[in-house]
């Protein structure tokens, strides 16, 4: 972004011009505020036609539907902001969700034991194809395509004739079946908005104090503001059904975990340097081989955990775990939310946003008895719709000269 531009945003930014933030919504700047609108007009759509969709018992499912999507989601935001590709995470998250099950149920593991076998599983994997993809010279799509259908072989060979394996071990099915009561649920909910308030506010002093922020609390404040709201009534809601599911304060940890790492990190500095200009971050003394080499893993981790809540939620693995349209979600959330797939754009809140918004048209066509074939219909058109968006706020920002 060069100096004149910046500039010219800033300035048009602080005059409060209506054209100016409608730009910076269009181009990607603040793809939240489009994803949230959007969203808002996919609920309002669907209540009007089943008026089943809005209430608790039905938000809360889900946010149930969405959590493994998400979490894959997570580590694929990792791996678009690299400007690359990974085709294998579903295949990933169903071979890993067979290891854990094998080892729990065939082989008497304990629960965690056997999720960590899973997980570290998954980040093995992802290594392995990180160093193929960076070591080689391989494209990621081809080592991650061939990688697709490794792991999909694999998956069979871990079942082998079981075919379907089910889970009954408690903790490793109440990652999706634990519901915290009422009490505990607020109580969640003000340590939360605490936490946030106080990390905002006290970055905010430290920028201040080094001479690198405005004054002005008022934004600040209201952000804080807009976050009790949305805790608040979110928990009201999962209240109102069985409570605050821990599916989903696992999902949220991830999604603020992996925010911060990318956001407030050297590491995630590097990730984004070598998604935006490989050759420049080189020359800049980043060890790209080795930024790729953890972010494959991560994106496979991701996609291990993702597979093993779907499995907790299912109770059960089978030969078709982590098929079907699994990938297709997992990808297409984060770009409809607003990453970029030129990579060095895009935030992991993306994940969650992206799946909300795909989770909430599938399921609405769902209450509406809609045929599988016109779900993934409107699902491509979506998907399509995103990355035409895009791309034209890609060439826009390039005509400007702000990338």
């Amino acid at each position: 972004m060069s100096t004149a531009s910046a500039s010219a945003d800033e300035t048009e930014d602080e005059s409060g011009s209506g054209g100016g933030y409608l730009r910076r919504v269009v181009q990607g700047d603040l793809a939240s505020v489009r994803v949230l609108l959007g969203l808002v007009v996919i609920w309002a759509i669907f209540q009007s036609q089943d008026s089943n969709f809005l209430t608790s018992t039905n938000l809360t499912n889900l946010m149930l539907q969405i959590t493994a999507v998400g979490l894959i989601s997570v580590g694929i935001v990792y791996v678009l902001l690299l400007g690359e590709i990974d085709l294998s995470v579903g295949a990933v998250s169903g071979l890993c969700a067979a290891i854990t099950a094998v080892l729990n149920v065939k082989h008497g593991w304990n629960p965690y034991l056997a999720i960590g076998a899973g997980v570290l599983a998954g980040a093995t994997i992802g290594m392995v194809q990180g160093l193929l993809f960076s070591g080689f010279g391989v494209p990621s799509f081809v080592v991650t395509l061939a990688g697709l259908l490794t792991w999909q072989g694999a998956l069979l060979y871990v079942l082998g004739d079981t075919g379907t394996l089910n889970i009954n071990d408690g903790t490793i099915t109440g990652l999706t079946g634990t519901f915290y009561d009422d009490p505990t649920g607020w109580g969640i909910a003000v340590i939360a908005i605490a936490g946030y308030a106080g990390v905002t506010l006290w970055g905010w002093r430290t920028r201040v104090k080094a001479g690198l922020a405005d004054q002005a609390l008022a934004p600040l404040v209201f952000r804080i503001v807009v976050l009790a709201v949305a805790v608040l009534g979110a928990v009201w809601v999962f209240n109102d059904d069985r409570g605050v599911p821990l599916a989903v304060l696992i999902l949220m940890g991830f999604v603020l975990g992996m925010q911060f790492l990318v956001g407030r990190t050297r590491f995630g500095r590097h990730v984004f340097a070598v998604g935006g200009n490989a050759e420049a971050a080189r020359r800049a003394g980043i060890n790209v081989n080795r930024i790729r080499v953890i972010v494959f893993s991560i994106a496979s981790a991701m996609a291990a955990i993702g597979g093993i809540l779907a499995a907790s939620r299912l109770l059960a693995v089978n030969q078709s775990s982590g098929a079907a349209d699994l990938l297709l979600l997992a990808i297409a959330g984060p770009v409809i939310a607003g990453t970029s797939l030129f990579g060095g754009r895009g935030s992991v809140w993306s994940a969650l946003l992206g799946a909300l918004i795909i989770g909430s048209i599938s399921n609405g066509m769902d209450l509406l008895a809609l045929e599988s074939s016109v779900k993934f219909m409107v699902t491509g058109g979506v998907l399509l719709a995103a990355v035409i968006v895009d791309a034209l706020a890609r060439r826009q920002r390039q005509a400007e000269g702000r990338i």
